[in-house]
């Protein structure tokens, strides 16, 4: 790598993992860079998700970074996946050089997912209690505002790859402040036709009095548009 490289360590967000990332990470190590696409406890094929709390995420973020060593990283969050990042950068002070939120949820301490739209606190209620196991699932009805740009039989392959999602990861809150509080710099980055989150992305954006920078595609982009999205990463 380069004097001037840098390290991505890139957060997927709900009912996905590592792979996620992996368009663009590979663009980002052709550009000269590390990057490492994690899998959050409970979301790799197969996993329990049993008696997980949203401080397992966090906890799996710190300990991937502590075990391979990295400094300087520029930790990047899509989508829910916003909350284990803002979390981490509190424990990796010294150690994160930036963090970048991607269609994601910049947090509001003590507010937790269902806290942030009425209609999705309704949704994530209504499948854990439904649900054997504490989850939430997609339903397919739901990929479309997902992938909004894409075919039926994208929307059905992306589907197959989903799994579900432990509840207390929508239910619970991160106790601390957002990354302001931190002096690390920021940025936000939106697709132009993103429908899925719980309020409008350059909402999120203004929390941090950042304004997001532009991206083709829909929540998913970074599957749809990797190109794109690995460059504005890299701008940002």
């Amino acid at each position: 790598m380069t004097r001037s490289s840098s390290t991505f360590v890139l957060v997927p967000g709900a009912w996905q993992a590592g792979w996620a990332w992996q368009p663009v990470a590979r663009r980002l190590r052709a550009a000269g860079h590390q990057a490492i696409t994690l899998t959050l406890p409970g979301l790799a094929d197969g996993d329990s998700t049993t008696g997980l709390h949203l401080s397992d995420t966090v906890d799996h973020v710190v300990s991937e970074i502590d075990k391979r060593g990295l400094e300087q990283v520029t930790l990047v969050a899509h989508s829910w996946g916003g909350y284990a990042v803002t979390a981490a950068a509190h424990q990796l002070i010294g150690r994160v050089a930036k963090v970048i939120y991607y269609n994601a949820v910049v947090p509001k301490r003590g507010v937790p997912l269902t806290g942030e739209n009425e209609d999705y606190s309704d949704m994530i209620e209504a499948a854990v209690a439904a649900s054997p196991d504490d989850t939430v699932s997609v339903v397919i009805e739901q990929v479309p505002t997902l992938l909004p740009d894409q075919s039926a039989q994208a929307q059905q392959l992306f589907f197959e790859l989903l799994v579900p999602q432990p509840g207390a990861y929508f239910t619970e809150a991160i106790d601390v402040p957002d990354i302001t509080a931190l002096d690390i710099p920021a940025a936000y980055v939106l697709s132009e036709d993103d429908r899925a989150l719980a309020r409008p992305g350059a909402e999120f954006a203004a929390r941090l009095g950042l304004a997001p920078v532009m991206v083709p595609g829909g929540h998913q982009s970074m599957l749809t548009h990797p190109d794109e999205v690995a460059q504005a990463l890299l701008a940002a």
